[in-house]
């Protein structure tokens, strides 16, 4: 699908019903279906979490090829994308002084290490698409809609293709390699997320979701109808209501599988022999709409 050029741009949110008194993002939506538990430290204890290396190559290749598309159709090179790194992360770290603290005082030989790791994903890039065909319609956008009057859904999109005919293509770029099945339906799940908002707020059903994995240069592309939309809406609002019954209860149980090597909690949860703070007071009541994050996770964190 090769879109017309269309401005970059974002859609401003609409004035929120009355009636919403929750918001969910799917990385925190995905959070929960992983481990209750590890939702409830990001999004009710609200515990730090120290960036990886891995994060933040993501993030900072997210950024790089953000950039990318403000550049004229045909400076959109390899080349290009490689002069973009790090001036990219230069701006990360001021902007994120916790990302400096990855490599120690004059460890100059892994930072570049770093930076050479990042430009080799942007070749995995360029081998599965040519960015001089597109003009994205939108890049990093935030999209959110309202559903069962209650719950606003919201989360950010890497990029939104519109061809000319209107059809929508949601575009999310995964920094590490192409995961087998269970794997692949987690990132399919976010993808559907956003299918779901952009069919309620612009009644249009994205004609493709792609995952296009840098990595290893593959691309990965699901086409959603109506009907599955409405099914996953009706799965979105029970998984919410899930969180709730959770929250009343204060009970929110680990569930330990191998995405557990990576946790950040692990001093905290009784799998490992630790013990989580104690519940907040009135968690949540000051502020219902405030996500874990004032964005979803950063780009490269769920990878």
């Amino acid at each position: 699908m090769t879109a017309e050029p269309v401005t970059d741009q974002q859609h401003p949110p609409a004035a929120l019903p009355a009636t919403v008194r929750a918001s969910l993002s799917p990385s925190r939506a995905a959070d929960f279906k992983t481990c209750p538990l590890l939702y409830r430290f990001r999004s009710i204890d609200r515990l730090p979490e120290r960036p990886s290396v891995e994060q933040a190559r993501g993030t900072l290749v997210h950024a790089v090829l953000e950039r990318l598309f403000d550049l004229p159709a045909g400076g959109r090179t390899p080349d290009a994308a490689g002069d973009l790194v790090v001036p990219q992360w230069d701006r990360l770290v001021t902007e994120q002084p916790e990302l400096a603290g990855l490599f120690g005082p004059g460890d100059e030989a892994g930072t570049a290490e770093f930076l050479r790791s990042a430009t080799a994903l942007l070749a995995g890039y360029f081998a599965v698409e040519d960015p001089r065909r597109l003009e994205p319609a939108e890049r990093e956008s935030l999209i959110s809609a309202v559903v069962d009057d209650e719950l606003l859904i919201r989360g950010y999109v890497d990029r939104l293709d519109v061809a000319p005919d209107g059809a929508l293509r949601v575009v999310d770029y995964k920094t590490g390699g192409a995961p087998r099945e269970a794997f692949e339906a987690r990132a399919l799940f976010q993808l559907k997320f956003y299918a779901l908002v952009l069919w309620r707020t612009r009644g249009v059903v994205p004609r493709v979701l792609r995952l296009l994995y840098l990595k290893d240069a593959e691309v990965c592309d699901y086409s959603p109808d109506a009907e599955e939309l409405l099914r996953f809406e009706r799965t979105v609002v029970a998984l919410w209501q899930a969180i709730e019954q959770a929250t009343v209860r204060q009970d929110f149980r680990p569930r330990p599988s191998r995405l557990c090597d990576w946790c950040n909690h692990q001093a905290h949860c009784p799998t490992f022999g630790g013990t989580p703070p104690p519940f907040p007071q009135r968690a949540g009541a000051a502020d219902p709409l405030r996500d874990a994050r004032s964005r979803p996770a950063t780009p490269g964190a769920d990878e």
